[in-house]
């Protein structure tokens, strides 16, 4: 029996969430946490560096040492080893932009209680209207997630022994998963189909991994767009499950299928839970609210969700495997 009594902390952790969340915005914004690495900076430094007020400089500092994300030692402030991962520009592994859109995305949140009791978003959707501005904000925000999970998806496949193989990477975003992959085999050759907006961004950032001359782009919407039969050894669905419809999702799957050479593999890569709702990451389980504000019909689907699905697509073996991030992967063949 647990005796231990209950304490207003983690609920209090919460209630502060929007605090937590728009300190860190507003330190990414102002660049804070690229002044202080290294050596790290007196307030007043801050202040002068960041071209921001004493004031506001001082009440960043002290969110951001409440939260853990820098240290103070003699008057001198500097990131902790999470924030000079996580939060520095120009690092392949940071999360900087994810906080910031979260931060400006405030007002959508403030739907949430009527969207509950609606069962729709309050806001225009954003999923499936090309060249909107919003992707070209979310797609570098959130290309540091799956830079993980497209190694490891790369060293479950054997891809860098595979040969001259080709990918078709569906709605591929940044291209983080073409950047990752062409780097390991340089005989392999990278399409991704998206958005002309988003397409220009995913050739912009695989030019800087020094691969863009294997990297193709498709410009169009995956619903509508003819894809060769046969014509890939490997497809990418990779965090675009969870904003469509079951409908779309299967439809979507058998064409796929087609798609795909002879022993060629899907691999998706999504916030997925439990058959039971549980997860391996609360992430997962809390993305639902975050489908429901921002698509008509989309959802955090269960593994079961994805082996009907890819049965039905004719896919006759799935491998559902969790990642130490947040998301999930799945390879049909």
């Amino acid at each position: 029996m647990n005796d231990q009594q209950p304490t207003p902390e983690k609920v209090m952790r919460i209630v502060t969430g929007g605090w937590a969340c728009s300190i860190l915005g507003s330190a990414v914004i102002h660049s804070l946490f690229r002044h202080l690495e290294g050596e790290g900076l007196s307030a007043k430094e801050v202040s002068q560096k960041s071209g921001i007020s004493g004031r506001g400089a001082q009440a960043l500092l002290d969110g951001l040492l409440g939260l853990g994300l820098i240290d103070l030692k003699d008057g001198r402030y500097r990131n902790t080893p999470d924030a000079s991962t996580y939060l520095v520009e120009g690092k392949p592994t940071y999360l900087g932009g994810m906080a910031k859109l979260n931060y400006l995305d405030f007002e959508r949140w403030s739907t949430l209680a009527e969207a509950v009791k609606s069962g729709a978003p309050q806001i225009k959707n954003t999923s499936d209207t090309p060249e909107n501005p919003y992707w070209e904000m979310l797609v570098p925000s959130i290309a540091a997630l799956s830079f993980p999970v497209a190694q490891m998806a790369a060293d479950r496949l054997g891809l860098a022994k595979a040969g001259p193989v080709k990918w078709l990477d569906i709605g591929g975003g940044s291209g983080i998963y073409s950047a990752v992959w062409l780097g390991l085999n340089r005989q392999a050759t990278g399409f991704q189909l998206d958005w002309p907006n988003v397409n220009r961004i995913a050739r912009d950032f695989v030019g800087k991994f020094g691969v863009a001359d294997r990297f193709k782009t498709i410009d169009g919407d995956f619903h509508t767009a003819r894809l060769d039969d046969g014509a890939y050894d490997f497809l990418i669905y990779s965090h675009i499950a969870h904003q469509e419809t079951p409908e779309s999702n299967l439809a979507v799957f058998k064409k796929f299928r087609k798609a795909l050479k002879p022993g060629g593999t899907l691999v998706i890569s999504d916030f997925v839970v439990n058959d039971d709702r549980t997860a391996h990451h609360p992430f997962a389980l809390m993305f639902y609210s975050v489908m429901l504000l921002q698509t008509p019909g989309g959802a955090t689907y269960r593994q079961s969700d994805y082996r009907n699905w890819l049965k039905e697509a004719d896919f006759k073996t799935v491998s559902i495997e969790p990642t130490p991030t947040p998301a999930t992967l799945i390879f049909a063949q």
